[in-house]
């Protein structure tokens, strides 16, 4: 990549691939009246950063990693479905915490690299299954996962499509170093 060139960037856990299948099954079976989004582009996100120069990803990358040094056990499960007016997402519940500490601990090492700048609203931990145009109103079983344990965070681009977005993981960080 050269220095000067856009990055759309995001950071956020990586699901594991037992849960990533599951998941593919239930959007199969249980929605409908939208785009699903493709097991390659399920991910809680942590952080979305948008349009960012590509000199600096090291620094993002490095922030990510040191908000994930020491943070333990990532458990998350599932609690609810909901839509806004563009997207369908699964809720979850963040047992333990750990997911929002990290989300915060990301969140204050980008601001101070001056690449993020906090929403006003808490940070929800979610994972979008499901786009559309018109909402679909949708009261679907909830997936069975039990408790998704991600081992890893990432630094994502996301490159637009005609049909959809493409995202490429461009950085991994390990949680707990």
């Amino acid at each position: 990549m050269d220095a000067d060139e856009r990055l759309r960037l995001f950071c956020a856990l990586r699901l594991p691939d037992d849960a990533i299948l599951r998941l593919g099954d239930w959007q199969q079976a249980e929605l409908s009246g939208g785009r699903l989004v493709p097991a390659g582009n399920l991910h809680v996100t942590l952080a979305f950063l948008g349009s960012r120069s590509a000199d600096e990803l090291a620094a993002i990358a490095g922030a990510l990693r040191t908000a994930a040094l020491d943070i333990g056990c990532v458990r998350l499960r599932v609690s609810g479905y909901r839509e806004t007016r563009s997207v369908g997402m699964l809720t979850l519940d963040d047992q333990g915490g750990r997911a929002a500490e990290l989300a915060a601990r990301l969140h204050a090492g980008l601001e101070e690299l001056g690449v993020y700048r906090r929403e006003a609203r808490p940070w929800f931990p979610h994972l979008t299954v499901l786009r559309f145009q018109e909402r679909p109103r949708l009261e679907p079983s909830l997936p069975d996962l039990g408790e998704v344990m991600p081992s890893d965070a990432a630094v994502f681009i996301s490159r637009l499509r005609p049909d959809g977005a493409q995202y490429e993981v461009l950085e991994i960080a390990a949680l707990g170093g």
